[in-house]
């Protein structure tokens, strides 16, 4: 990046632009969990202000707001990065407005309501598209403690010791590495990991979870937890409880 757009380090910086606090908020909490810095802004000329001071690496824009247009808005954060990606977001379900804002430049869109795991999935696509050092470093890697899970190569290594593990295995621990001390649901497992098109599985996310916690765990500090009633979470060894 040049100009006005300056050159950052650091974590992925996402631009979250609603006119809705509540919803700006729960935004901003499932991008920090994804790994990411959120940027939170209520209109479109603090979004404009904030963009330029941050340098954002993604946009989340409503395509309703209070002072600029949406696509207005859009039009001019493109002006000054033309490969920015942005997801937008509508509460207007008819084909002519979301053909508006791919027209303008955005990469997607989700219509109002939403699930935020819906958004950073969609989130991580454009971030991987994009193809940009940061994308690929956080697409590629996920570290936990001493343990770390490299995607391209498709490797885990614990303490420095490589881990080996079948396909499901290390899709199962990348959903978990995704979702650091979050708890995950047996049904959210499956539809993640087996595309919910497997039946009767719970057994099946019940052995997988033990194996994986069998080759992950052994000899060391827990980092595979049930959460009882609830689902699995992994946490790094030093806060695992």
């Amino acid at each position: 990046m040049s100009g006005i757009w300056g050159s950052r380090t650091g974590r992925v910086r996402v631009l979250i632009v609603d006119d809705e606090p509540g919803l700006t908020e729960l935004l901003s909490v499932a991008v920090t969990e994804a790994g990411w810095q959120p940027y939170p802004a209520l209109d479109g000329h603090s979004a404009l202000g904030l963009a330029r001071a941050c340098a954002p690496h993604a946009v989340v824009l409503d395509g309703m707001l209070p002072d600029l247009d949406g696509l207005q808005v859009l039009r001019r954060l493109l002006a000054e990065q033309p490969d920015l990606p942005v997801l937008m977001l509508t509460a207007r379900d008819a084909l002519e407005h979301r053909l508006d804002g791919l027209e303008a430049g955005a990469d997607d869109y989700v219509t109002k309501p939403f699930s935020l795991e819906e958004v950073v999935l969609r989130l991580r696509g454009l971030l991987r598209r994009a193809g940009g050092e940061h994308a690929r470093s956080e697409d590629s890697v996920r570290v936990l403690g001493d343990l770390v899970l490299t995607r391209e190569t498709r490797e885990v290594h614990r303490a420095g010791t490589p881990v080996r593990l079948t396909a499901k295995e290390f899709e199962l621990l990348g959903l978990f590495l995704d979702h650091p001390r979050q708890v995950l649901s047996k049904a959210q497992i499956l539809d993640r990991v087996w595309s919910g098109s497997f039946d009767g599985g719970g057994n099946l996310v019940e052995v997988y979870v033990s194996s994986l916690r069998h080759k992950i765990d052994k000899g060391r500090a827990p980092m595979i937890h049930t959460v009882r009633g609830l689902g699995y979470a992994i946490r790094s060894g030093e806060d695992g409880r």
